[in-house]
């Protein structure tokens, strides 16, 4: 993401990435407007009784009035859906802009951008200069490669071997094997950028075999062996949750975000120093015993939450008087997920409320 101009109520931006789409579809709010170059028909220049699909598709500025957006994450497109407000045609209009990595747009609120909306974009500035990192869960019959990068956990590809060293001849059972790891090493290495760090895991020895099998085909692929308890999906978020990769994730948001986590399940099993359910994290807001507010992000923008009689993204503007931080956690990995069984919102307090 590039800041190319910004004020009070006012971001131009360059979108750089999917994690940039991510970031955009949590600024692109119902209300706001949104300005890029988009494409309308000319029914003004078709010829009397042509259809209107035949109008020749003309560029143009484009501003909408937000309605919605649609974005499903790692899709590499983000649909805006509103009403045109600005363009040399179709004022009032309903349109739809597509926006992919590359693109520029100019995004205006008809009050100041929060303080979490600009620190959301300046974590993602700062994401910018971070390698995403490739997680191979390997078992002998099944592999799975991920993505993580500083939001999320995508997970791209999975091959299955049905049957192959299961039963049967035992020789047959391992050329089987062989074959499976050789055909998945060239479609690994084909599905991922020769700098990507790469963690092969999993519990039992295959990881190994494939390490031999893909620095066969690319002696200079940087190698990383972890030995995880679990397989499939949770194989990959235990490496992220207990810290085995610190080295490529330390500085992700992910990282950081499931580290906390881990406190909150630590500190809620432990009967300590923890606050979630409205009732509890008004009292701890009033005795200013959050540390650190934890709020699953599209919560925070969602104009029907309220705690103490106020929106919470008016709510949690108490922690700046009692220097509380804030944490804005993605639900794109599972522990944001059960974040939201708790309500979305889980408070670290600096002493145990009794």
């Amino acid at each position: 993401m590039q800041i190319l101009n910004q004020g009070e109520n006012h971001l131009k931006l360059r979108i750089e990435s999917e994690d940039d789409l991510w970031v955009l579809a949590r600024l692109a709010n119902k209300g706001r407007r949104l300005a890029m170059l988009g494409e309308r028909r000319d029914t003004t220049t078709a010829e009397s009784g042509s259809r209107a699909k035949a109008a020749e598709r003309k560029k143009m500025w484009i501003e909408l009035r937000i309605l919605s957006n649609e974005y499903q994450s790692y899709s590499g497109l983000l649909r805006v859906h509103g009403t045109i407000e600005q363009a040399p045609m179709d004022i009032g209009s309903h349109h739809t802009h597509l926006i992919e990595a590359g693109d520029e747009i100019e995004l205006t609120s008809n009050d100041p951008f929060p303080n979490f909306d600009i620190d959301l974009l300046k974590d993602a500035i700062d994401s910018s200069n971070r390698s995403n990192v490739a997680v191979v869960v390997v078992e002998n019959d099944e592999i799975i490669l991920f993505e993580i990068t500083s939001r999320g956990l995508r997970e791209g590809a999975t091959w299955t071997m049905r049957g192959g060293g299961k039963r049967g001849d035992v020789r047959m059972s391992e050329s089987v094997a062989q074959s499976f790891q050789k055909q998945v090493a060239k479609e690994i290495l084909a599905a991922t950028d020769a700098q990507l760090p790469m963690i092969l895991c999993g519990p039992g020895h295959a990881r190994e075999k494939l390490k031999s099998v893909i620095l066969d085909a690319e002696p200079e692929r940087s190698l990383r062996l972890i030995a995880t308890s679990m397989a499939g999906r949770a194989g990959a978020n235990e490496i992220i949750r207990d810290g085995l990769a610190n080295e490529f994730l330390e500085d992700h948001a992910i990282h950081k975000e499931m580290q906390l986590l881990e406190q909150v399940w630590s500190r809620i099993n432990s009967n300590g120093a923890i606050a979630y359910g409205k009732n509890d994290l008004i009292r701890a807001m009033e005795e200013g015993a959050i540390e650190t507010l934890l709020v699953a992000i599209d919560l925070l923008r969602d104009d029907q939450t309220e705690i103490d009689g106020m929106l919470l993204s008016n709510w949690i503007r108490g922690l700046d008087d009692i220097g509380g931080n804030l944490v804005q956690c993605s639900t794109e990995h599972d522990a944001g997920e059960q974040l939201m069984g708790l309500g979305g919102v889980v408070a670290l307090l600096r002493y145990k409320m009794v």
